[in-house]
């Protein structure tokens, strides 16, 4: 329930986004969302798998920062927010090529400080962008808050193939194959949707798709080399990663709690509750608990 609550249920108020077309330096396209009221500190939020950046947990996020003098850029990985993409490659969870990007044209403005937001396979691009930045990191970058990480993409891979799982990854596929559909049509002689229908798991798809029109032999190497777990300790800002215990994507391994692991800057909050980038809660101001939490941990940086 509290995985799928906000999806079916949750409507938050907005209002309408400046929407920018950012090219990219291969000849592509990045959707981005701002919300903007004059502030010299901006937050950027990333979505998760096949979301966009108008989905209800983005939205509330945004409002939260905007209430506390915030501007906000959503932005939309390629092929998501209602537009197609221009190359034959899509996104995947180590695109940080493209949150690179982001952050800076976003940098080139006039802001003093950089706050980082994602959410599931944004959260681990997220935490692995600042990974690979590590000593490097740019000063105004003031820290990030993460929820629902599949740090360990090899294991939550393992965790959504469980029959148990069904219901989700068939929401994924589905998606997914409208997409590919949609880019066989485009690029017939690189992409081939014969079959498709076969494909049950993001091994599966992953080692038809993803990994060759990105650059990795297989599956297996595309989520070695895209998982943030291994990256956590080489992150220089304060970074906070949350995932419940009882989230039905992750797998063991996205609990990590010793030092060793986490490095010096990043903290694991594993609450009982929550599901998948859920954290409902019930109150006047329409605020889930995901969205205090960020709020707090803000006001620990400043």
């Amino acid at each position: 329930m509290q995985s799928v609550w906000s999806t079916l249920f949750r409507s938050v108020p907005m209002q309408e986004p400046t929407r920018e077309v950012l090219p990219t330096l291969d000849e592509d396209e990045l959707q981005l969302d701002w919300y903007r009221q004059g502030s010299d500190r901006l937050a950027v939020i990333s979505h998760g798998l096949e979301g966009h950046s108008r989905r209800p947990y983005v939205l509330g996020l945004a409002r939260a920062l905007l209430a506390e003098g915030w501007d906000v850029l959503a932005w939309n990985y390629r092929s998501c927010g209602g537009v197609m993409n221009l190359q034959p490659r899509f996104y995947h969870s180590g695109a940080t090529e493209d949150l690179t990007h982001v952050v800076n044209h976003a940098l080139s403005g006039d802001y003093k400080s950089l706050f980082l937001s994602g959410f599931s396979m944004g959260g681990n691009l997220t935490l692995l962008y600042l990974g690979q930045q590590g000593e490097m990191v740019d000063s105004r970058i003031c820290g990030a808050v993460t929820y629902s990480v599949p740090c360990d993409l090899a294991g939550s891979a393992e965790v959504l193939a469980l029959p148990s799982r069904r219901i989700y990854m068939q929401r994924f596929l589905k998606d997914l194959h409208v997409k590919m559909q949609e880019k066989s049509r485009r690029f017939p002689d690189l992409i081939d949707t014969n079959g498709f229908e076969s494909i049950r798991t993001f091994r599966e798809f992953d080692d038809r798709y993803t990994a060759p029109l990105h650059g990795f032999r297989n599956a297996e190497d595309y989520w070695a080399q895209c998982s943030a777990l291994p990256r956590l300790r080489d992150i220089r800002v304060p970074a906070l990663m949350i995932n419940a215990t009882d989230d039905p994507f992750l797998s063991a391994k996205c609990f990590p709690e010793t030092r060793k692991l986490l490095g010096d800057h990043v903290r694991l909050e594993a609450p009982r509750w929550g599901g998948h980038v859920g954290f409902v809660e019930h109150a006047r101001d329409g605020f889930y608990w995901s969205e205090r939490r960020a709020l707090g941990f803000l006001s620990h940086l400043s």
